[in-house]
């Protein structure tokens, strides 16, 4: 496996929940590619989970680091990078990671996203729950997001009642379909 593999990357984005990460690893083994997750990388550069960044940095800054992870991971190709839900609102991340890669959106209705999150801890681990109603906060982000999603994304998987395996299937059925994201070897997995 090469961190500058001849394939165009392939990102997964959409809101908390839809699988961008489970999704992410079983496709990265298929295809035999690096897996990224933006928010794993910036939790590597702040030395912080997420939401301690958020409690302690705020979002504002959170999003800068996030967009320098994202700067720094699609300089390299044939990777899979899930993104986290927020990536997308900055036209220069959608910017950089169209420059290597293609994007899929992954969606799942909100009552669905909401059980597949744990909420137990109050949303200290998701700040953008943080004492809600982790559906309907989900449903406004989806509804607020939903252009920018459709405009950044080439192709969108509903991944509600699916299990990852079968996510991954059809976004490699997807991804054979866009010249130069795969390479010869890995469309015919």
């Amino acid at each position: 496996m090469s961190l500058l593999a001849p394939g165009r990357n392939l990102v997964l984005a959409g809101l908390m929940g839809t699988g961008k990460s489970t999704v992410g690893r079983t496709l990265a083994v298929r295809l035999d590619r690096r897996f990224v997750d933006t928010d794993a990388e910036v939790e590597a550069a702040a030395g912080s989970t997420v939401a301690e960044v958020f409690t302690t940095l705020g979002e504002r800054r959170f999003r800068a680091l996030e967009a320098e992870r994202i700067r720094h991971v699609a300089a390299l190709r044939g990777q899979v990078i899930a993104v986290g839900g927020g990536a997308l609102l900055d036209p220069a991340n959608v910017t950089h990671l169209r420059a290597t890669g293609d994007l899929v959106l992954l969606d799942a209705d909100p009552v669905v996203l909401a059980a597949r999150i744990d909420v137990e801890d109050g949303g200290a681990s998701r700040p953008l729950l943080a004492g809600g109603d982790a559906a309907a906060v989900l449903s406004e982000l989806r509804e607020r997001r939903e252009e920018v999603y459709a405009a950044a994304a080439s192709h969108a998987v509903d991944t509600t009642g699916r299990t990852p395996d079968e996510v991954a299937a059809e976004v490699l059925a997807l991804a054979r379909l866009v010249p130069g994201l795969l390479t010869r070897e890995e469309r015919r997995l």
